[in-house]
């Protein structure tokens, strides 16, 4: 197997991903539009940042016939990379813990020769330290290992500038507000400076989940995966940022349960999560009406077992104070940037 056959494979993937769905939500006082990202086919935005990261990888010579592309995620962009490896004919190995869920974890088990699971947390109380720390160990392991390192790599923004960022811009005639969930900071990083070039008055809405330190908050132990981080990656020096919203993780199944129940979405903890945020954050407003775009990032489906389910929702409430109904925006946290 050559680079070429490598590079033709990849095209081939390109050509599987076709533009993804824009809907419009019914809204009091807004022009609410959901880009439908969990139509990709793989089921989720990390598509894009993993396709580009492997096309660039593969044209600078960093992955071969002979690499074997090894990465730390547990959750939906190892979903992609799986996929997308297997069709390019390069062995993958994921680096998960014990919050990837069960549906994900038995993907992974038969997309993958080769799954590692941590299970020590870190000093946050996570696991994502631990995660990158086996990476280390896996690069020296293996023969030929590449890591695209989600967090760090700026392929990811690219990613998400040329191919999410230009079908909105395709979309959308004029954009007044975009909310963002925010994790590695690929999405955000590739929408804002995209964004904002084609629609200059545009305000990128970054949304996070309560427990998470991307901006600056001690980290704490988070259920839903998704959003968050215990550390800031380095992409986010990248994203052009203007206010910040911090929902917690009982809000995020209340936002899911709404869109599930209002619009009939059945979509995964970071779309819940920015749903939330966006109620929030216009509770009360009385000016013109605004154009609001924001990102269904994946399906419900690998949520069936926690935020779709009564039982696992009834354990989250004991355990976390639910925000009250119609929380302003000041209770939810906003940090204007």
């Amino acid at each position: 197997m050559t680079t070429k056959v490598l590079l033709s494979r990849l095209d081939r993937i390109r050509r599987s991903m076709p533009e993804t769905p824009v809907v419009q939500l019914e809204h009091d006082v807004l022009d609410l539009y959901a880009k439908l990202e969990f139509a990709n086919p793989n089921g989720s935005s990390k598509d894009r940042s993993a396709y580009w990261m492997l096309k660039q990888a593969v044209e600078r010579g960093d992955i071969t016939e002979r690499t074997t592309v090894v990465e730390s995620s547990s959750g939906n962009l190892a979903v992609s990379m799986a996929s997308l490896c297997r069709t390019l004919g390069v062995p993958f190995v994921p680096v998960i813990d014990p919050n990837c869920n069960a549906v994900t974890e038995a993907y992974l088990r038969t997309a993958c020769d080769r799954v590692e699971k941590v299970t020590e947390r870190d000093p946050t109380g996570g696991f994502l330290a631990t995660r990158l720390a086996h990476i280390e160990t896996l690069r020296k392991e293996l023969e030929s290992a590449y890591w695209p390192n989600q967090y760090g790599n700026t392929d990811a923004i690219l990613g998400h500038y040329r191919l999410t960022g230009g079908e909105i811009v395709r979309a959308f005639r004029k954009l007044d507000y975009v909310f963002i969930g925010t994790s590695t900071g690929g999405t955000i990083g590739g929408l804002s400076l995209r964004l904002k070039e084609a629609y200059p008055g545009v305000r990128v809405i970054a949304v996070d989940a309560e427990g998470s330190a991307i901006f600056g908050g001690a980290p704490r132990t988070r259920r839903i995966p998704g959003l968050g981080s215990s550390i800031t990656p380095p992409l986010f020096d990248h994203a052009l940022i203007d206010d910040v919203v911090t929902v917690p993780e009982r809000d995020t199944v209340d936002g899911c349960q709404a869109l599930l129940l209002r619009h009939g979405i059945y979509a995964g903890g970071s779309s819940g999560t920015v749903y939330t945020a966006i109620n929030s954050y216009f509770a009360g407003y009385r000016g013109p009406t605004p154009a609001v775009a924001f990102l269904c990032a994946d399906r419900g489906t690998a949520y069936a077992d926690t935020i779709y389910d009564p039982a696992w929702v009834a354990r989250l409430s004991e355990e976390e104070p639910v925000a009250a109904s119609g929380a302003s925006v000041a209770e939810l946290d906003v940090v204007h940037a």
